[in-house]
């Protein structure tokens, strides 16, 4: 009988030592380093994505050993709560245990991905620009009005509502515009939001150098409190384009803008038609709105490309016309 007893406490003994050491060796596994084989990788998990489909497919995919794929599944038999995941795209890093991988599908920290609206953009080139985002889903089905949709940069994840998209630009320009109108100068000849969202677009199509944008929003200022037309090219350009813009590199219309496309009868056409055109001609960033409500204040009623990429700003038609002669012999140089 006491054999028998010392055989048994022996057994359990060597049991017990046998268990210590598989559940260190399966911890160890569990805790190992994945073999993504670089430095980061996207992981998409699909709805309805099975815990044991998704080990066999990280297997697969040489990311984890056959005992480290077993010894996870023996886990979750062990705990059922953490084999609980959510779709998703997930981004694994070089270094990530499995363990890690369970922890960002348990919480749903999905990979989150951008895109940049440049500003100055129409909203159908921003439809476009989501149109091509191909993580995206859902359709648009009608271009938002022109100048309701606020360029920066948006987050997403595969998956998201492009409609979602657009009304998160839309909530973003109104919170910008009305952030900008409280703050905006006395004694404007705009007086409404509206006409400040127009005046912006102008001015975000006039001019990239972020330094300037006061000082251009400065002679549209000076010429509507004289009430002389605004005589800006851009808008002429949307009055041919509607916004429809198939830019291949040589700009909206495909050529130079010509002296007979001053003469289109449109009201966008601020050659013809004086004040503010009927609505905006393009999607204006936030400093552009900023700059439409605070001016600089100077004297200067024209401006003209000086080469450099910014612009001569001229007081007089004189000044102007020198300014102009000057461009000229630049643009013909180049």
């Amino acid at each position: 009988m006491r054999i028998v007893f010392t055989a048994l406490t022996v057994l359990t003994v060597l049991a017990g030592f046998v268990l210590f050491v598989a559940f260190f060796y399966a911890q160890s596994l569990l805790i190992k380093p994945l073999a993504l084989g670089q430095d980061t990788v996207i992981l998409e998990v699909p709805a309805g994505q099975s815990y044991n489909g998704l080990i066999d497919k990280l297997e697969i995919n040489t990311y984890l050993a056959p005992r480290a794929a077993l010894a996870l599944k023996i886990y979750g038999k062990i705990s059922p709560d953490r084999t609980l995941i959510k779709a998703g795209e997930y981004k694994l890093r070089s270094g990530m245990s499995a363990l890690h991988v369970l922890d960002k599908l348990g919480e749903g920290d999905v990979y989150i991905r951008s895109f940049t609206v440049p500003e100055g953009q129409t909203s159908w080139q921003i439809v476009q620009q989501l149109n091509a985002i191909e993580p995206l889903s859902g359709t648009i089905e009608t271009i938002p009005p022109e100048g309701s949709l606020l360029p920066e940069t948006y987050h997403y994840a595969r998956g998201d509502d492009r409609a979602a998209k657009i009304k998160r630009m839309q909530e973003a320009m109104q919170k910008t515009l009305d952030t900008a109108w409280n703050e905006h100068a006395k004694n404007l000849p705009i007086k409404t939001k509206e006409e400040a969202l127009i005046l912006a677009s102008i001015i975000e199509k006039e001019t990239g150098v972020a330094g300037e944008r006061k000082k251009v929003a400065g002679v549209f200022t000076n010429r509507l409190n004289i009430g002389m037309a605004l005589q800006t090219d851009p808008t002429v350009i949307y009055a041919l384009t509607l916004g429809v813009i198939e830019d291949e590199g040589k700009g909206p219309l495909g050529r130079r803008l010509l002296r007979k496309d001053l003469q289109i009868d449109s009201p966008y056409n601020t050659y013809r038609y004086p004040g503010l055109p009927p609505g905006p001609i393009a999607n204006p960033g936030r400093a552009s709105i900023e700059a439409a409500l605070n001016p600089a204040e100077h004297d200067y009623l024209y401006f003209v490309a000086d080469g450099t990429g910014g612009h001569a700003f001229g007081k007089t038609l004189a000044d102007h016309n020198a300014n102009v002669a000057k461009w000229r012999k630049i643009r013909k140089a180049q």
